[in-house]
């Protein structure tokens, strides 16, 4: 199992202080965040992209970037990466070349996004989102796959004898996740080409979440990936931390109370009864997440959302500490206990996507072939590697 932590970007007013962090103060603050998860043992941190205030993260890839840079183990990715109003030729570029930077130590999660105004600001139209998301996707997997791609849609001008660049690192494209609160079409679309599926499972009750997971995994095995008990499943989750279960209830209160999702609404008490959202000792986060396990079945990554609503830095990193060395490491033991042998126990790795795409031999890597003129269309741009001239024909390329 991977555990991390994902955020939203959202720079918000602390209630009990009344200030506003700036955007300055956030961007550094979650560089601080990401660095602290991967010194307290978390496996991934994700950030979501938002072009609108008030959040900051427009650019996730530079942002994921120089965080890479400053981290070994830890695993950078979305939430959401905006399938609908970016272009899947952007896409393919920039998380390339992320993949190439970070070695491999990232994968995203994709999704429509729910911000009406951010459709007209990139010329789209949000009553096509969803099948803006279903033909975007299409070209993007394509994109890291074909050297050279023909395409024609009814969202962009047609593609001929396009090649996306950088080519993805090993030429093996990065782990897609399809992120959905409630859209059974993008279920179907993870399911369909054999990627995994995020539930966000924060604001809903488990047995909503548990609809579209159990749908996930039922196509999953028809287009015959694998058993339904084997999809990649993530799931999300909300907590607030502390020694003490009535003193977690007493500081997150103002919070839960102020916050620009649910705030001013449900009694947190209410909220805590009937949603996943969690605030209590590190037992209690412990017994509430392994809940999960028994609703959804074996799953691959819970990420836990800690840092909005105005938190200020150092409690997200109280939180972080005590998440990394009370609950991860009881959770860790307790879910791979449970697990049945046949069912992944993480979403695969950049390594482990290479063994799968080439097993022993040396994998493929895309170099501009020189002796190519500009005017020859359709024919690769890329000569094969001298690793893989004697091997090559071994995989058809």
């Amino acid at each position: 199992m991977e555990f991390g932590i994902f955020g939203v970007s959202d720079v918000t007013r602390d209630p009990t202080t009344g200030v506003t962090p700036s955007e300055a103060e956030r961007i550094d603050a979650t560089v601080r965040i990401a660095k602290k998860a991967e010194e307290v043992g978390l496996d991934v941190f994700a950030i979501g992209e938002h072009h609108n205030p008030p959040f900051f993260s427009s650019s996730p890839t530079t942002l994921l970037a120089y965080i890479a840079a400053q981290t070994t183990t830890l695993k950078l990715s979305t939430s959401t990466t905006l399938i609908t109003t970016n272009d899947p030729v952007r896409l393919a570029e920039e998380y390339a070349m992320l993949q190439h930077l970070a070695k491999g130590r990232m994968d995203l999660m994709l999704g429509r996004g729910n911000t009406a105004p951010v459709y007209p600001w990139f010329g789209k139209d949000i009553r096509a989102g969803l099948p803006l998301a279903l033909e975007n996707y299409e070209l993007l997997h394509r994109l890291w796959r074909e050297d050279v791609v023909d395409f024609e849609g009814n969202f962009r001008t047609p593609l001929r004898g396009f090649t996306s660049t950088p080519r993805p690192l090993d030429d093996v494209p990065p782990f897609v996740w399809h992120g959905s609160i409630r859209t059974p079409e993008i279920a179907e679309q993870a399911a369909y080409f054999g990627d995994g599926f995020f539930s966000n499972h924060i604001f809903a009750p488990s047995a909503h979440s548990k609809r579209l997971i159990d749908f996930y995994r039922q196509r999953f095995e028809a287009h015959g990936h694998g058993l339904a008990k084997q999809a990649i499943v993530g799931i999300g989750g909300q907590t607030f931390i502390a020694k003490r279960s009535q003193d977690a209830m007493d500081a997150f209160r103002p919070y839960f109370n102020e916050a620009p999702v649910y705030g001013h609404g449900p009694r947190m008490e209410d909220f805590i009864d009937q949603t996943p959202l969690t605030v209590g000792s590190p037992q209690e986060v412990i017994d509430k997440t392994l809940t999960f396990r028994e609703t959804f079945g074996d799953y691959q990554r819970q990420m836990f959302l800690i840092d909005h609503a105005g938190l200020p830095l150092a409690t997200v990193l109280d939180q972080l500490e005590l998440l990394g060395e009370e609950v991860v490491p009881v959770l860790r033991r307790e879910l791979e206990a449970l697990r049945d042998p046949e069912v992944p126990s993480a979403a695969p790795t950049h390594a482990e996507l290479v063994t799968a795409k080439y097993g022993d031999q040396p994998a493929r890597q895309p170099r501009p072939n020189p002796n190519r003129g500009d005017n020859v269309t359709g024919s690769s741009p890329y000569q094969d590697s001298p690793a893989l001239q004697a091997s090559g024909a071994a995989f058809g390329l």
